[in-house]
């Protein structure tokens, strides 16, 4: 009889996130700003993932014509976005330049977000040293400025590639993640769904992977937006430094439209970039704050709907 009232907890338990999931999809849906947020970054994401089948000249493609060099945006003329110095497009460069950043802030996310769980879960389920452990390295790296650590970083290893931004950017922004899912595990593992699973005989990985970690997914899901919205802006702010990835290996929204801004500010004496117009700043620039402004409203909208009390 015992036994039957323990399956039934569990299973009564175990069935809530699929609820609370759906009861959370429909808040989202009701709000209108979040959902036309999320469709623009889909279509972003999206041209920028299709970039060398929507411009398959590739972004290093140059035209060294002057009829070409500089030219101002004009439909009629096939440069929407017009060109830059050395006749580049730069609608050609902004899809590829989407593409590099979306790569190097969804991977750094994924890696990130599975660290962080994993750590996270095993530290707040086991708890003692390994804890303790988890979480000094956590607040050891969380101490710095994401931007500092990402600069001290980019000059250990020289010249940055995105595989390097990756892990660069995985390697502390796990603790974020880890924070979030050790705290719902630990004031999880003391109810009593968990002492009635483990009476039943389940062990402690099928206790985190069916009951624990499925309650704690919705913090998850609003640490790894906001952790995506962080990493596009620390990535365009270490660019501005001159840190980050170099537009001569891969454009990126931030060293295209840092290239123009460090001129513009004094911070570059290349003539090569002397009286750029405005268009080979101003719609690099308008796409990666399109993308902040949209991870920031789905973000919210995404917690809001889970956490409809806070």
């Amino acid at each position: 009889m015992t036994s039957g009232v323990a399956a039934a907890e569990v299973a009564t338990f175990a069935a809530r996130p699929r609820g609370l999931g759906s009861l959370a999809l429909r808040r989202f849906l009701r709000k209108p700003l979040a959902l036309s947020a999320l469709a623009l970054l889909i279509l972003i994401f999206g041209a920028g993932a299709l970039a060398s089948v929507l411009a398959p000249e590739g972004w290093d493609a140059i035209n060294l014509s002057p009829s070409v060099i500089h030219h101002s945006p004009e439909l009629a003329g096939g440069h929407v976005f017009g060109t830059d110095w050395v006749g580049a497009d730069m609608l050609v460069r902004t899809l590829y330049g989407i593409r590099t950043t979306e790569e190097v802030a969804l991977a750094a996310t994924v890696l990130a977000t599975v660290a962080g769980v994993l750590l996270g879960a095993l530290a707040g389920y086991f708890g003692g040293w390994f804890d303790a452990f988890v979480m000094r390295v956590a607040d050891l790296v969380s101490a710095y400025p994401a931007v500092v650590l990402t600069l001290a970083a980019l000059v250990y290893f020289g010249e940055a590639y995105p595989r390097i931004l990756i892990l660069v950017f995985a390697g502390f922004m796990w603790a974020v993640v880890a924070r979030v899912v050790r705290a719902n595990v630990s004031a999880l593992r003391a109810h009593e769904f968990v002492e009635a699973a483990r009476a039943l005989g389940a062990s402690d990985l099928r206790i985190l992977a069916r009951h624990l970690l499925p309650n704690a997914s919705g913090t998850v899901i609003v640490a790894a937006t906001a952790l995506v919205g962080q990493i596009v802006l620390i990535d365009a702010t270490v660019e501005f430094f001159g840190y980050g990835l170099s537009s001569s290996v891969a454009p990126s929204l931030g060293n295209l439209v840092a290239d123009v801004v460090k001129f513009k500010f004094g911070l570059s004496n290349d003539p090569a970039i002397a009286g750029l117009g405005w268009w080979t700043w101003f719609f690099p620039g308008l796409v990666l704050v399109l993308i902040l402004v949209c991870v920031n409203l789905v973000g919210d909208a995404v917690d809001a709907a889970l956490n409809p009390a806070g």
